[in-house]
């Protein structure tokens, strides 16, 4: 193979790797599907369902144009081959644009068959028609409300745009490239089944590791699936999540600094005896997010000059944290 024909060829490799699984490189550049078809897509927090049906549809045209756009820059790359002249291809390059040609037929074939009836016939609108249920009366009511709680900013999202993870209100979101994995929460339960740790992370100085957990769902038109996230980002994922987690694999799950701090706050308030609240006082606000009612509260035991003796009571759960005497500053 000459020069310039194998630079091509591995050039061309190269760009097609980076356009399949996107790096943060290509992704900066703007050499995305979502950036490059914007204006079609529209933006995914309008109509969450309908962005990814047109987005994987037309993530799955580009992909298989790949072959025939080798081809095409091969016409340009080794004129000397007569790529261009049909009647003077050999037989291998022959056939390989036969394969080209046929895979961009099925794919078009395929995405028009997808696009009857209002997209009915798409994998996402099928996975839809499998929640039709009460009080979904048909797939586009399960697709507004998924689109409704994926515009709320409580939502808890993470991942890779190829693998991410969504969990709303009610639903469990696995959004991928050519398609997205959905459950409902009510009708679920998860299982850690593996773990796996990296000493090296571009984001971070120290090893990271990384759960797999699986979602059933007890609803047999729903497939099962896998989703992947940071040991960090669990705690998250179980306040958001309603639906029952499971260690199968006896999983041993890595904690932050504050998740640490927190579990040994806790497990300190859980020594100290309830505090009852007298009649007619309320609870005020926790200082920390001011939306909530406190859970704890500063009771003073002592007024003496020298020493000062305090609790932290938990007001809801019923349990405080001693703190020992310490010499007050004079």
């Amino acid at each position: 193979m000459e020069s310039p024909e194998l630079t091509f060829t591995l050039a061309y490799i190269v760009f097609s790797l980076c356009f399949v699984f996107t790096p943060n490189e290509f992704r900066s550049a703007g050499l995305t599907v979502q950036n490059v078809f914007s204006s079609w897509l529209g933006t995914e927090d309008a109509r969450f369902i309908q962005y990814h049906v047109k987005r994987s549809s037309v993530t799955l045209l580009l992909h298989s144009a790949l072959p025939l756009g080798y081809y095409m820059g091969m016409c340009i790359a080794a004129p000397e081959k007569h790529l261009g002249y049909i009647h003077q291809v050999n037989g291998s390059w022959r056939a390989f644009l036969l394969l080209s040609l046929c895979l961009q037929l099925a794919s078009w074939t395929l995405i028009i068959y997808w696009s009857r009836h209002h997209w009915h016939n798409h994998p996402i609108s099928r996975a839809l028609q499998a929640h039709v249920q009460p009080p979904y009366s048909s797939w586009g009511d399960v697709a507004t409300s998924i689109n409704t709680e994926f515009r709320r900013i409580d939502k808890f999202a993470t991942g890779a745009p190829g693998a991410r993870v969504i969990i709303t209100d009610n639903w469990v979101l696995k959004v991928t490239t050519y398609h997205v994995y959905m459950a409902l929460q009510s009708d679920c339960h998860v299982t850690v089944t593996g773990s796996r740790q990296h000493q090296l992370s571009p984001d971070s100085a120290s090893p990271i590791q990384f759960l797999t957990l699986r979602v059933d769902s007890i609803n047999p038109a729903v497939r099962p699936f896998d989703i992947r996230l940071n040991s960090t980002e669990y705690a998250e994922l179980r306040e958001k999540l309603h639906a029952p987690i499971r260690n199968a694999a006896n999983v041993v799950i890595h904690q932050t600094i504050s998740e640490l701090f927190l579990e040994t706050f806790r497990a300190q308030v859980d020594l100290n005896q309830p505090y009852t609240l007298p009649d007619g006082q309320e609870v005020e606000s926790c200082i920390g997010c001011m939306q909530v009612p406190a859970g704890t509260k500063l009771v003073r035991l002592c007024h003496a000059e020298v020493f000062l003796q305090t609790h932290v009571v938990s007001v809801l759960s019923g349990s405080m944290v001693r703190q020992p005497p310490r010499p007050a500053k004079t």
